[in-house]
């Protein structure tokens, strides 16, 4: 019984230690989420704004522009996934990848085939373990995303998409998966087409919903062009809608890691709770026979006693 006491103090301590970690690691999340939230704020009238002028020369000009024109035969597509560099977020990156499969396998269902691309080393080992290509993968940034990367995986996708049919790592299409930040209780997996370019907008900046049916666009006079400004405003209007997923992504994770961190501190108070009411059943049983074994000897040592009288 002594040793069964010592095994649950043992356990005891190093449940203390891990709750001690898991309270850190929730406070770390809860105190960088208010900066993430306030970042995708920030970003959100800058990308609002730019939709609205996107939105304006594409409906005042008829301009076929590359990435605005639809091909008649789709035959790839190419699928940006948002997941986290870190765990213990609980179910964030397999959320994203759960709705990433699902978007494959409507694709697939299409007849197109998939270029993947992956942001966050969650992700990336996810494809590598399965033996799944990848064309590109972009690491280390995942809770604090910065406009540089947003504008490289922008680049990139757009340089494969403006590709001639035919031509290596030519796609028809491109779609982003990645976490919408609703609250701090919900977190949404969400999957967008990028290009060809929609031009809607949400009420927040963000990507994939639709403006307002009685919202009136201003009117725009284009110099040099219409076709110099889609030039110069199309590429920004990707990074930016990028960049805002990423944005909504890191403050999704850090939501999600706060929540995960807090269940985890109150499973080990539970356990702590549990183990020292199981040690204490150990040493009152163990201090019960060390009473009934030293109760049974003088009982034995007085019969013995009055024996010999």
């Amino acid at each position: 019984m002594a040793v069964s006491l010592r095994e649950y103090r043992a356990r005891i301590k190093s449940t203390e230690s891990m709750k001690k970690i898991t309270r850190a690691m929730e406070l770390i999340a809860a105190s960088r989420i208010i900066k993430a939230q306030q970042r995708a704020q920030a970003a959100a009238p800058y990308a609002r704004e730019l939709t609205r002028a996107v939105s304006a020369v594409a409906t005042f000009s008829n301009v076929d522009h590359p990435l605005t024109r639809e091909e008649t035969e789709r035959k790839r597509a190419a699928v940006l996934i948002v997941t986290s560099d870190r765990g213990l977020a609980g179910a964030y990156s397999s959320s994203v990848l759960k709705e990433a499969e699902s978007l494959f396998e409507k694709l697939r269902n299409d007849g197109l085939e998939i270029d993947t691309y992956i942001a966050g080393r969650k992700g990336e080992a996810y494809f590598k373990f399965r033996q799944r290509p990848l064309v590109k993968a972009w690491t280390g940034f995942s809770d604090q995303p910065s406009y540089d990367v947003a504008a490289e995986i922008g680049q990139t996708l757009i340089d494969s998409f403006v590709k001639q049919q035919g031509e290596e790592g030519d796609v028809d299409e491109v779609h982003v998966v990645f976490t919408r930040f609703r609250s701090m209780l919900t977190q949404e997996p969400t999957a967008i087409r990028l290009l060809p370019l929609e031009v809607v907008e949400a009420e927040d900046g963000g990507p994939g919903e639709k403006p307002g049916q009685n919202e009136v666009l201003p009117l725009y006079e284009f110099e040099p062009s219409p076709e110099a400004v889609l030039d110069a405003l199309l590429p920004q209007y990707v990074q930016s809608r990028i960049f805002f997923a990423l944005l909504q992504a890191a403050a999704s994770e850090l939501a999600a890691r706060q929540k995960a961190m807090k269940s985890a501190t109150d499973n080990a108070e539970e356990l702590i709770k549990k183990y020292t009411r199981v040690a204490n059943q150990a040493r009152q049983a163990g201090i019960t026979q060390e009473i009934s074994e030293i109760v049974g000897g003088v009982n034995a040592l007085a019969d013995a006693q009055a024996a010999g009288e």
